[in-house]
């Protein structure tokens, strides 16, 4: 028995053991095992430590109070690292881009920008705001792509239905969007202020399908839409679930509502990635446009053409639609409503794509979550 006691108080001597066991009482629970089927998500190319990987992976579809998460794509380099689907979904399903099909509308513009059908600094082409004495004939294409249009438009309302993203959706503008949109009238001088708005993106798309037809037929100008979009996007990135959708006015509802597979949006995000290239090699938009889209605008600097930004804000104590103190500066995204993320941080080669619902502090929580991935993976 002494000889025991006199082992243990040895023991206890030593500094760095008698810390971890006088910290055992209030350590942290270690994490679970990890399951096969986390285990399973991660592939060959992850490019990071598997087990490292496969542990951020499944927090996202396991932690608590972080909402619900129905698709997870890790690419690095171009190769898929993780590949993670909850039940009841899969690679095959199509998930609903809500607000990130902005940044589609904001490639197709600048496809006709490159093409010279559009310019970035001139009135932008709505014939009602040509009228004589109209102020609105001085809003630029570069103040709607950057949400700085001066318009009365708000996004988010209270009650709801005042919002106008509401109101253009779903009760008097659904049925010709951009007309109502386009109506509203002005609350600041154009280019004064950054006010983030569905709206502006449907007058963005509305431009659009008038630089591809000059009827105002429904059908054709749904048709012309979507035939510019299959051959000079979606066909040569091979994104062959993606559907468009129109309002009845047959204007692209470019603000919220393109559906895709995770794997196809993780195909755009590598498009810009690859600064506009197709993995062809073909330069489906300029490298210019794309540095465009991620560049600050004036009035915001977490705002591009379209596209949300990983810089840090004016106000640190505002809250940021991103990380920026997790991933580099040089990361953007694409967000939607209910949680919906493609990610790109060139400097680290990744894209990653999110898809689920998460509301409120969840999805606060679950995006501090996704910023996690970010950390395992070196700048290059």
């Amino acid at each position: 028995m002494n000889r025991l006691r006199s082992l243990i108080a040895t023991l206890l001597a030593l500094p760095s053991l008698a810390i971890a066991l006088s910290a055992c009482g209030d350590a942290a629970p270690l994490p679970p095992p990890l399951s096969e089927k986390a285990l399973a998500a991660v592939t060959e190319n992850a490019g990071a430590p598997t087990r490292e990987l496969a542990r951020e992976v499944d927090d996202l579809f396991t932690m608590p109070d972080l909402g619900d998460t129905r698709a997870l794509i890790v690419m690095q380099n171009g190769e898929i690292a993780a590949e993670r689907y909850a039940d009841g979904y899969g690679e095959d399903t199509r998930f609903v881009s809500w607000s990130m099909a902005k940044t589609i509308t904001a490639i197709m513009i600048g496809m006709m920008v490159a093409d010279g059908k559009l310019s970035m600094d001139e009135s932008a082409p709505v014939p009602q705001w040509q009228r004589p004495g109209d102020a609105r004939g001085e809003i630029t294409l570069r103040q709607l792509l950057q949400m700085r249009s001066g318009l009365r438009h708000t996004e988010a309302g209270d009650p709801v239905y005042e919002s106008s993203e509401v109101r253009m959706l779903f009760l008097d503008g659904r049925d010709d969007m951009a007309k109502w949109a386009e109506e509203q009238p002005l609350e600041a001088e154009p280019g004064a202020k950054f006010e983030y708005s569905s709206n502006t993106t449907v007058i963005l798309a509305d431009i659009a399908a008038d630089v591809l037809t000059s009827s105002r037929d429904p059908d054709i100008r749904r048709q012309a839409v979507t035939d510019y979009l299959n051959a000079r996007l979606f066909e040569p990135l091979d994104m062959a679930s993606m559907v468009p959708e129109f309002d009845a006015a047959g204007t692209l509802i470019g603000g919220s509502l393109i559906h895709g597979t995770a794997r196809d949006w993780a195909k755009l995000g590598e498009m810009l990635r690859r600064k506009g290239r197709a993995p062809t090699g073909e330069q489906l938009v300029p490298r210019r446009w794309v540095d465009q889209m991620v560049s600050p605008s004036p009035r915001s600097p977490q705002y591009g053409f379209q596209t949300w930004l990983n810089r840090p804000l004016d106000d640190p104590e505002q809250p940021h639609p991103l990380f920026p103190d997790k991933a580099p500066q040089s990361t953007f995204a694409l967000i939607g409503h209910m949680g919906q993320y493609v990610i790109v941080s060139p400097q680290q080669r990744l894209t990653i794509v999110r898809l689920g619902h998460s509301a409120g502090e969840p999805r606060v929580r679950m995006v501090s979550q996704l910023g996690d991935l970010f950390t395992i993976y070196p700048l290059r």
